[in-house]
């Protein structure tokens, strides 16, 4: 079932290979852009320094995870590098319900589940300017395994194959310019008629015009 209620916001979803800056980036925008909402997800992996649950994941132990995932609770929901992520369906339709601009921090497999939802989000992928310079972040960040990472590294060009199926494509050079570029998405994507028109019904209206269901 498709989302088929007219909404000023827009629904952001931007996925990227483990290490080239998503989150620094989602978090940079949210900064600057206080009143986008985050869609937390939940997630069976353990915190990371730094994260707190409930604000970065909802982190949920697998049986738990697996049970919401059977009563219908997640929008999308993936195994990726053998933890769960999932996508609350309630908070997303909340938010979007209210007219707020949303972001899905979530890798390709969720994105295709999101567009089965919500044909018109707005697709993003992060990329590094190389393979090369990806390893190089993940072992920056000292964050994880040599293991680990040689099991993301082997992941990522994988999931950069699924980059044609985003609008949008982000390479992750400079940050300051990455981060603009993000800037300008989502400026014109609030530009769309869709919802231009569900915010300025009136206008719209005095020409006969009358904003369809998305």
């Amino acid at each position: 079932m498709t989302s088929s209620t007219p909404s000023s916001g827009s629904l952001f979803v931007i996925a990227a290979p483990s290490g080239a800056g998503k989150s620094s980036l989602v978090n940079a925008l949210r900064e600057l852009e206080p009143s986008i909402k985050l869609s937390v997800s939940c997630t069976t992996r353990s915190p990371r320094p730094g994260e707190i649950d409930g604000r970065d994941y909802f982190f949920l132990s697998e049986a738990d995870f697996l049970k919401r995932q059977q009563q219908g609770e997640f929008l999308e929901s993936a195994s990726v590098h053998g933890n769960y992520y999932g996508t609350s369906r309630q908070m997303v339709d909340d938010y979007t319900s209210a007219g707020h601009d949303v972001v899905l921090e979530i890798d390709w497999q969720g994105a295709q589940q999101i567009k089965k939802h919500y044909p018109l989000a707005v697709g993003i992928f992060i990329l590094p300017p190389s393979l090369a310079t990806l390893e190089q972040r993940l072992r920056k960040r000292a964050q994880d395994s040599d293991d680990v990472i040689a099991r993301r590294m082997q992941a990522a060009s994988s999931e950069i194959a699924h980059a044609p199926e985003f609008e949008y494509v982000i390479i992750n050079t400079e940050f300051e310019v990455a981060l603009s570029q993000l800037i300008a998405i989502v400026e014109a994507s609030r530009c769309r008629f869709t919802q231009q028109a569900e915010r300025h019904r009136s206008l719209f209206a005095t020409v006969g015009i009358h904003v369809q269901p998305n």
